[in-house]
């Protein structure tokens, strides 16, 4: 029998000799399931740990790498400290230890509680662990949150890293010291602002000079910050010094809240309205005087300038570059626009760069969109549609649009009732099994092809949905009738909800030297 062992880092035990180093608790957690597994006569097939990483988090990288790997049976048990260490989300606990790892032809076993799968007495004593571990994690959640807030609410900085031009205080915690070194970049920054530079010509200045960017001024400082991978991870760009002039912390008054989390569940961090924002005014010295700031402020005013129309570009936040990545801005020339790389100026060398006019791009997005109507779409639908595409909106024909509808309803009935089927089948199964009617390994193949029916056919029933969603989206609500497909395909020019709907990015490339062709690669939604 092989065995895989799984090891987490429990959040609060942080005290590390190295960066390198494991933590003393995950030796010891290593020790105590090595002995076990020996003791077990067990084959170790590997040890995976995450270190670090709280028991809700899903993206633990070795806990994700485990669980593909028993997705391919290369192992026969999983072998944990306690089931919390493998996760205290029950949703969890019954999607893999008591779903997907029996199917699988896994076990599990927890030494210190004593779970374990191939002891069908105790599972009610798993699923009362998980219960207990997700009130846990919603316990802790919401004391951390409390703490946080109130401490929010009294000026204290919180986060894990002072802003930069600044160090925290090892004499007061909570409380931020002017970092002296950084602080002069700051006070240069709004200064050449002040007297009419740009964001890009400040970011090329700094970079001109070999002045590291935040991120790796905090590294070579010497503190445990992600390394950089690439040249452009060290470089200022036109975010960072947008960013920084904005930020109220220069002149002494603490802001937090900006971002959070939806849940307890994910560390993904989304914004916060304003209103929702910690302000405390005067907690630490500023690194500008208010007079500078007032200056800033006036000039980002000036400069800020949104859009006639007051709605977004046509490929804003869609179009990327080809060379490092980066999201492209819009700039304006007379009365053209052109997208370019933000990076492009901001050092030697940091960019070849990207540039096209919003025009070209808008042209070449709407004809490779006509080809693959013509590609793809049925002749008959298309002809029907040709008919319809030079009268008025209020005249089109609705009938192509409802036909499917219906069609689109009739399928997803149907990929309801085939998921209800397979999930009846799979019950069947499991009571046979239990009742000793069909032998394991028969039983096992079996509720893995209904598994997999019903997973196939709630997948088309998602994809049905989702397309009926869309497709009722681009009603008219006012004239009762249905938008044709036309109006997503068969184009002469392009608007916001279409390019939303339809794109997913696009990447932009340098000009071909000789030629006035610029590479584009165009990445749909469908």
């Amino acid at each position: 029998m092989k065995a895989a062992i799984y090891c987490r880092l429990s959040e609060e035990d942080r005290n590390k000799r190295t960066e390198n180093d494991d933590s003393i608790s995950i030796q010891n957690q290593k020790t105590m399931l090595l002995q076990y597994a020996m003791q077990q006569e067990w084959e170790v097939y590997r040890i995976y740990s995450d270190d670090d990483y709280t028991g809700a988090d899903r993206n633990r990288p070795e806990f994700n790498r485990l669980l593909a790997d028993a997705k391919e049976r290369l192992f026969d048990i999983i072998l944990c400290k306690t089931q919390s260490r493998f996760t205290r989300e029950l949703e969890l606990v019954e999607k893999y230890i008591h779903g997907l790892f029996p199917l699988w032809g896994i076990r599990f076993v927890s030494v210190v509680d004593h779970a374990d799968t191939d002891n069908r007495g105790n599972k009610k004593s798993r699923q009362i662990n998980g219960l207990v571990n997700e009130w846990y994690l919603e316990d802790m959640s919401e004391n951390i949150k409390s703490v946080l807030t109130s401490r929010r609410k009294n000026g204290f900085h919180i986060g894990s890293f002072a802003l930069y031009g600044y160090r925290k205080d090892p004499e007061r915690k909570g409380h931020l010291l002017v970092d002296e070194e950084a602080a002069q970049v700051v006070r240069e920054v709004f200064t050449l602002f002040s007297r009419g530079y740009g964001k890009t010509a400040i970011a090329r200045i700094l970079n001109d000079r070999g002045i590291p960017n935040p991120a790796e001024y905090k590294r070579q400082k010497g503190m445990r910050y992600r390394q950089p991978e690439t040249k452009q991870s060290t470089l200022w760009k036109y975010s960072a010094i947008s960013s920084m002039l904005t930020n109220e912390i220069y002149i002494g008054n603490m802001v937090q809240g900006k971002y959070g989390s939806a849940s307890y569940k994910t560390k993904k961090n989304i914004p916060r309205p304003q209103s929702e924002w910690y302000t405390v005014e005067g907690t630490h010295e500023p690194v500008i005087s208010r007079e500078l700031w007032d200056a800033v402020r006036q000039k980002n005013a000036e400069r800020t300038k949104p859009f006639k129309s007051g709605r977004p570009g046509l490929f804003a936040g869609k179009a990327r570059c080809a060379n490092c990545g980066y999201t492209l801005r819009s700039s304006k020339k007379g009365e053209k626009r052109y997208l370019q790389c933000p990076n492009r100026h901001v050092a030697k060398d940091s960019c070849e760069g990207a540039f096209i006019s919003v025009e070209r791009l808008e042209r070449m997005v709407r004809e490779e969109l006509n080809r693959l109507l013509t590609e793809y779409l049925d002749e008959d639908l298309l002809k029907a549609e040709q008919k319809n595409i030079s009268l008025p909106c209020g005249q089109r024909s609705t009938a192509p649009m409802q036909q499917e509808l219906h069609s689109l309803r009739e399928r997803i009935s149907l990929y309801q009732k085939k998921q209800e089927e397979y999930a009846e089948s799979l019950r069947a199964v499991y009571m046979d099994r239990a009742r000793g009617l069909l032998p394991e390994r028969e039983a096992g193949e079996l509720a893995k092809e209904f598994l997999a029916g019903k997973e196939h056919f709630l997948r088309l029933h998602t994809q049905a949905q989702e397309h009926l969603a869309k497709l009722q989206k681009n009603t008219t609500e006012d004239h009762g009738q249905e938008v044709s497909l036309t109006k997503q395909f068969r184009l002469e020019c392009l608007d916001r909800e279409t390019v939303e709907t339809m794109v997913e990015y696009v990447n932009v490339g340098r000009r071909i030297a000789g030629s006035r062709d610029v590479p584009v690669e165009i990445h749909w939604n469908f």
